[in-house]
């Protein structure tokens, strides 16, 4: 199987691990109306596909003759088990994300989500792994849960604002303040899943029958894909808003646009993940380790806000205050990046 063999290559992964995890979420956007139920189903056949390409692909060529089919073979249970096991987990927590992003947008929904997620895995890594200075990966955690609650605030007084607008207009439905928490919690919740998946495909690569980074992918992508199947008929039968749905809605209610967008999703995201996946199982003399890996790849969330904010327009029309928020946001989220990142290279204290 092809792995960096040089710093270089391992860089270049976790930054096209970025970009992909970063992007992924606009084919959800472009599929407009398209219910994010529905396009799970696509997501997850699109990573399952992309999975088992690039597995018989980089997973089975090179030098050491070891391909994705022996390294299968040679891993334990238990470590497949853990692989799929995570694959679940990431797939609960993800549906849940893109409910936020149905309710809330990318740029409210990733800072919250993705950075509850980047804190929880970095301290599971932290527990499990004690490595890094601890002062720098606490203070970088704090500041991205400061990020987290600068962009929630921001989305809850947007909507009060947008309240208050619509009362001096006599067109309110409500004198009542809306609290706006369901994006938030969609986000906070689906967040705290999420960062939980990686942990577990880390200690399914672990020991002498541990999987190797294609391997992982593969079980990860199925276990994802089987998730889909039993989470999405809770919440087609109770959705985050809008009417239930039913399975012939699948076919439907959308065209080929929009199962292709789902597709590509997922394929995109799947990426992102092998490229996090091998990053992380470089050898020792260009090995990063899985908390910085994961942590430069999370720089996503910043490529997904931007995306909300430039591209889609989440926040058009708000005042100076909640711009103010925002960049008070993406500014926070960055320095705790930066000193996550910073970490390991200064051991522990």
């Amino acid at each position: 199987m092809i792995l960096p063999q040089t710093y270089n290559a391992a860089l270049f992964l976790m930054i096209l691990s970025m970009i992909c995890w970063g992007l992924w979420a606009n084919t959800y956007k472009l599929a407009g109306k398209w219910r994010f139920e529905l396009y799970c189903f696509d997501f997850a056949a699109g990573l399952v596909v992309a999975a088992l390409i690039l597995a018989y692909t980089a997973g089975s060529f090179g030098y050491d003759s070891f391909s994705f089919t022996d390294d299968l073979m040679h891993a334990g249970k238990r470590q497949w088990m853990l692989a799929f096991v995570g694959g679940a987990v990431f797939d609960l927590g993800n549906m849940l994300l893109l409910g936020a992003i149905s309710v809330a947008g990318m740029a409210v929904a990733f800072p919250v989500g993705i950075g509850l997620a980047l804190v929880v895995g970095i301290l599971i890594d932290f527990i499990l792994r004690p490595s890094g200075n601890s002062t720098l990966l606490f203070v970088g955690c704090l500041l991205v849960l400061l990020a987290a609650v600068a962009g929630a605030y921001s989305y809850t007084l947007r909507g009060r604002i947008h309240h208050e607008d619509l009362a001096k207009r006599g067109k309110a439905k409500s004198t009542r303040r809306p609290t706006k928490v369901k994006g938030v919690a969609l986000a906070a919740v689906g967040g705290l899943l999420m960062g939980c998946f990686f942990p577990l495909v880390e200690m399914a690569k672990e020991g002498d029958v541990g999987v190797g980074p294609y391997s992982a992918a593969v079980l990860f992508a199925a276990g994802a894909f089987v998730a889909t199947l039993v989470f999405n008929l809770f919440f087609m039968n109770l959705p985050v808003e809008g009417p239930p749905l039913e399975l012939r809605d699948y076919i439907m209610k959308a065209g080929l646009k929009e199962h292709l967008l789902g597709f590509a999703g997922g394929a995109i995201w799947c990426v992102g993940a092998v490229a996090a996946f091998t990053a992380a199982s470089a050898p020792a003399e260009v090995h990063v380790g899985p908390a910085t890996s994961y942590a430069i790849g999370q720089g996503a969330t910043l490529i997904a806000a931007l995306c909300g904010l430039l591209i889609w327009k989440e926040f058009k029309g708000s005042d100076l205050k909640i711009k103010g928020l925002l960049s008070v946001m993406l500014v926070l989220y960055a320095c705790g990046l930066a000193l996550v990142s910073m970490a390991p290279l200064y051991g522990r204290p």
